[in-house]
């Protein structure tokens, strides 16, 4: 979830750079800090569905008969 709200943020930012808007509370660079800020919230798991952990010894656990 958060890396698609980065994303979003992220060419936002293209947009804002390419068009060469600029506002005093919303510029590139605190976009792109922004942008930043989500994908950081992804990577540590924030915003997952599922507990990778209990999926993963649960399917591990499992022997085949």
């Amino acid at each position: 979830m958060f890396a698609l709200i980065a994303a979003i943020v992220f060419a936002i930012a293209l947009l804002a750079d390419l068009a060469n808007i600029s506002s005093d509370l919303f510029n590139n660079a605190t976009l792109t800090v922004l942008g930043l800020f989500f994908v950081a919230l992804h990577l540590a798991g924030f915003g997952t569905s599922t507990n990778w952990r209990s999926g993963w010894s649960r399917s591990r656990s499992r022997t085949r008969r």
